[in-house]
């Protein structure tokens, strides 16, 4: 029985944390939120019922504020991760010591039943600071729990993703949309609710207990191909127009110093151009043993019944476009 039992998200008000939240509230658990800004993570309370969703400041750089969070629970899950280098939030700092942080308190509390969120791609051995600390994020808690339980999602995608929205967004202003490398990187999307459930489902079952899983959807697509379907969907012509990596490079290069500016968010930084250079579907790891979603009893949903109920705000008419007709 959940009743009762108390899990801790970490990263509960993230894109994936939020829906986390709210799937483990629907199956019983009381869930403490552990969240950098609580007076912004307010929407996480309705989620359950009164006093199921509690909410937690903490700051997993600091060791102390992890241990508060953790007394009382049965069950913790991390979510917490960056795509981008910003200010103090560094990928060492949060997604290796971070991690390592928050499994070695889990640690000292006793506790067995974990979930730590990682990314398809991570590799200790990787030029990318994204995946290597992804890498090394998994291996600490592997080492000090042997028992957790590590997802690897490919690109998720969901209502406030921030891959179909950016570029839709970008189609509303812009005549091109760039294609890194031709567009030719391999994606394997993963809705947002089946990463919730898969979560759910490792916590609720021991069988899971220190396996890894690599969650894709059904459909295996290219970067380009997903650009042009996010273009159907909200009804806009633009121009694909290939960038070269050699080009892509310098863009990073240029994302990496104006995001030291205040208040500027750069369009793609070096580490992410270097993310570009691979696949990102279930399976490329070649190690043994890796089990999918499907292994967790989830059959994922598809992209293309799913994208339309979130972006059609960037029609040209939004709701009232032809294309909704």
């Amino acid at each position: 029985m959940l009743a009762g039992k108390l899990a801790v998200v970490f990263g509960g008000s993230g894109f994936i944390g939020r829906n986390v939240v709210r799937e483990l509230a629907a199956r019983g658990w009381r869930v403490r939120a552990a969240v950098r800004r609580p007076h912004l993570a307010q929407f996480l309370r309705p989620m359950g019922a009164v006093g199921q969703v509690q909410l937690s400041q903490v700051n997993i750089r600091y060791r102390a504020s992890i241990a508060e969070a953790l007394k009382g629970a049965d069950a913790v899950v991390n979510l917490v991760g960056i795509l981008a280098n910003e200010g103090q939030q560094k990928f060492d700092a949060v997604q290796a010591r971070g991690a390592l942080n928050i499994a070695e308190m889990a640690m000292k509390e006793g506790i067995t039943n974990v979930v730590h969120v990682s990314s398809i791609g991570a590799d200790p051995d990787s030029v990318s600071d994204y995946a290597r600390t992804k890498a090394e994020g998994e291996a600490a808690f592997r080492e000090l729990i042997p028992s957790s339980t590590i997802l690897r999602p490919s690109i998720v995608f969901g209502p406030k993703d921030s891959f179909f929205n950016k570029f839709a967004n970008m189609a509303r202003f812009a005549p091109v949309l760039p294609l890194i490398g031709g567009g030719k990187t391999r994606f394997q999307p993963i809705y947002v609710d089946d990463v919730a459930d898969a979560v759910c489902v490792a916590l609720g079952d021991d069988k899971h207990n220190g396996r890894t899983y690599e969650l894709g959807g059904p459909g295996i697509y290219t970067f380009k191909e997903l650009l042009q379907m996010t273009l159907r969907v909200i009804g806009r012509k633009r121009m694909l127009a290939p960038i070269p990596f050699f080009v892509a490079n310098m863009m990073g290069t240029l994302g990496d110093f104006i995001s030291f500016l205040p208040f500027v968010k750069a369009p793609i930084t070096a580490d992410q151009v270097k993310l570009l250079k691979q696949d990102n579907v279930a399976g490329i790891s070649g190690e043994e043993n890796i089990g999918v979603i499907e292994d967790l009893g989830i059959a994922p949903k598809t992209i293309e019944a799913i994208l339309p109920t979130y972006l059609v705000r960037f029609r040209k008419y939004g709701q009232f476009s032809p294309e909704t007709v």
